[in-house]
C-alpha cells in the first residue's frame, strides 16, 4: 500500500519505490530505500511526515504515493 494509506504510529517496511531515477536518488539521499523501516507520524491531506532512523521527513502527496510499504 502507498504510505499515504498506512496507519499512523506503526513501524512499516519500505517494499518498493515506483518513481524515476531522479526521485529515487533524492529519496535515497533522505534515507528512504527499499528495506528501510519507516513510521508514519502524520498524514494531512496526503502530505505526510515520516520518522526514519533518528529523523523526521515531510513528503508531499505526489512523492508519498510513490513509496509502497507493508
Amino acid at each position: 500500500m502507498p504510505i499515504v494509506l498506512a496507519p499512523l504510529d506503526t513501524e512499516l517496511m519500505v517494499l518498493k519505490i515506483v518513481a524515476n531515477q531522479d526521485i529515487k536518488r533524492h529519496l535515497e539521499d533522505l534515507g528512504i530505500i527499499v528495506g528501510t523501516k519507516i513510521k508514519l507520524i502524520s498524514n494531512s491531506g496526503g502530505n505526510v511526515i515520516c520518522e526514519i532512523k533518528d529523523g523526521r521527513i515531510a513528503l508531499d502527496t505526489e512523492t508519498a504515493r510513490k513509496i509502497f510499504v507493508a
